[in-house]
C-alpha cells in the first residue's frame, strides 16, 4: 500500500470516471492492489486490476466483508445493491487509471530524475547510484525491482515531499509499454545499461527492442 490524499471525487475527475453508490467526499489515503494485503481498510481504495491469470474484481466481495469501502472497477456487471456502503469508481481500464494517478503525483515534483532501462543491470545500477547519492540527497526510487507497469506506478506514488532526486528503473516485455512508463517517470537524465535477449520474444528484431526502450528518453 502507498499513501496518497485524494477524495473519491478528486480521483473520479482525474480519471474521467463515474461514481456509483456511496459518497464522493470520502478521503482516500491508501491504494491497495493485492487483496491479501488490505489492512488498514479505512480510507483505502482497492484497484481491481486485470491480468492474464487474475482479475481483481473477483475479490471485491471478500474485501467488502473485511470493511473496505472504496473500489476502482472496469466491469459493468457489479451488483451495487449488494454493497450499499461502498463507493465504486468506474473506469474503462483500471491500470490506465492507476497510472493516471501516478502521473498526476509526479507532476507535483520538479526534482531531477534519472530513468534507467536496458536488458540487464537496471536494479544494480539504480542501487549503486542510490548508495553514491544518499549521503548528499534525499533519494526516491523503485523498491526492489518494481519496474513493471504497476511497479513503476507504485514507485512514483511513493515520492515524498522531502525527495531531492529520483532514481527509477523501467522494464518492458512488449511493444507500446515504455510510453506509459515514460509519462510516469518523466526523466531528466537517462541511463541505458545494455541490450540483450531478456524479454525478446515479443520483439521482431533487436533494433525494434532498442527503439521501444529508447522511448523512456523521448523528453530528455
Amino acid at each position: 500500500m502507498i499513501y496518497i490524499s485524494y477524495s473519491v471525487q478528486d480521483i473520479s475527475l482525474l480519471c474521467k470516471a463515474k461514481i456509483f453508490a456511496g459518497t464522493s467526499d470520502e478521503m482516500i489515503h491508501q491504494i491497495v492492489l493485492d487483496s491479501r494485503k488490505s489492512s488498514p481498510v479505512h480510507h483505502s481504495l482497492f484497484i481491481a486490476l486485470k491480468g492474464p491469470h487474475h482479475d481483481g474484481h473477483n475479490y471485491i466481495k471478500e474485501l467488502y466483508e473485511k470493511g473496505l469501502r472504496n473500489f476502482m472497477i472496469s466491469n459493468d456487471d457489479i451488483h451495487y445493491i449488494h454493497f450499499p456502503e461502498a463507493n465504486f469508481i468506474r473506469v474503462e481500464n483500471t491500470l490506465s487509471a492507476f497510472q493516471t494517478i501516478a502521473r498526476n503525483h509526479r507532476k507535483k515534483f520538479s526534482i531531477p530524475v534519472i530513468g534507467i532501462t536496458g536488458s540487464h543491470g537496471k536494479t544494480i545500477v539504480k542501487e549503486w547510484l542510490s548508495s553514491c547519492l544518499k549521503g548528499l540527497f534525499n533519494i526516491s526510487k523503485n523498491p526492489k525491482s518494481y519496474n513493471s507497469q504497476t511497479g513503476v506506478a507504485l514507485s512514483i506514488l511513493g515520492i515524498k515531499q522531502e525527495a531531492e532526486w529520483g532514481l527509477f528503473e523501467a522494464g518492458i516485455s512488449q511493444t507500446n509499454e515504455m510510453v506509459s512508463l515514460e509519462k510516469m517517470i518523466q526523466p531528466s537524465l537517462g541511463i541505458f545499461t545494455n541490450i540483450g535477449d531478456a524479454h525478446s520474444k515479443n520483439f521482431t528484431t533487436i533494433k525494434a527492442k532498442i527503439e521501444e526502450k529508447l522511448h523512456l528518453f523521448s523528453s530528455v
